[in-house]
């Protein structure tokens, strides 16, 4: 006669690992998209100075009409996601399946990162365009002196001393780590910490981000909140119990957001490409 063993199934699911935002810090949320898909952003130039005539009818120079630039916002993503938890699947799994916390985990390992990842590429791509770059491999012997050509760039186009961050490749964070002039530069307080700092170097907060989230061949990106508008226009998420044709959930979700660098702003932004 055969023997039949029991088989059990555990209520408590092996969830993936997640990180909360880190982009959160580095962009702002100063434009209000409340009715709108389009917002358009003045930046108005000054005049140089001329030396003052003591003669003639035009002594402060010749005056011209102030002109001014218009940078338009356009919100251009819309996307979503849908999934069914049948019935059974919800009965059946010990409670596994339940519709709620497999809601939070699409929200934690799809939304989050989405976001994250295109939020940087909007800040590589601008930097890049902006001529705010630079290119050449890294060593632990070169790390601390290709961040500080960086900070250097943020120095000559006055941007804000505070608020300054660094998102760099685990890659990257290894190699500067064994840098011995890193070592004795770096910092930390607990008072300032933002969500994945690991140190504070040359006012610079120090993020690492998984390669996923960078571009392809990014060692680190330097950023300042001003630079990047942030617009999380929409975010609904719906759980619908025993819909029309199902026995069960469906889940439903959509998001519109996107990120825009302000042209007045652009140099908050440098990128370190090693290839």
């Amino acid at each position: 006669m055969a023997i039949n063993y029991a088989t059990k199934y555990s209520p408590k699911v092996d969830e993936r690992f997640t990180l909360k935002s880190l982009t959160e810090a580095a962009v702002n949320k100063d434009y209000d998209w409340q009715g709108v898909d389009t917002i358009k952003v003045y930046s108005i130039p000054t005049v140089p100075l001329a030396p003052y005539t003591l003669s003639g009818l035009s002594r402060y120079g010749t005056p011209e009409d102030l002109e001014n630039e218009v940078q338009t916002l356009i919100l251009s993503k819309d996307e979503g996601f849908t999934y069914i938890l049948d019935r059974k699947s919800l009965d059946d799994t010990v409670g596994a399946m339940q519709a709620g916390k497999s809601l939070a985990r699409q929200i934690d390992e799809q939304i989050i990162p989405t976001i994250d990842a295109y939020r940087l590429n909007k800040m590589a791509t601008a930097a890049s365009a902006n001529s705010a770059t630079d290119t050449a491999a890294i060593t632990k012997s070169n790390a601390y002196a290709k961040f500080l050509q960086g900070a250097e760039w943020f120095g000559n186009k006055k941007v804000p001393m505070t608020k300054r961050i660094a998102f760099v490749s685990y890659s990257f964070y290894s190699l500067i780590k064994q840098d011995p002039a890193f070592m004795l530069a770096s910092e930390i307080s607990k008072k300032d910490l933002i969500n994945g700092q690991v140190g504070k170097v040359d006012g610079f907060k120090i993020v690492p981000v998984p390669s996923s989230y960078l571009p392809s061949n990014t060692a680190f990106i330097m950023a300042h909140p001003s630079a990047t508008v942030a617009a999380n226009k929409l975010e609904d998420y719906k759980i619908h119990d025993n819909p029309p044709g199902i026995s069960g959930s469906l889940v439903e979700g959509r998001i519109r957001y996107d990120a825009f660098v302000l042209n007045s702003k652009k140099d908050a932004l440098y990128i370190h490409k090693t290839a």
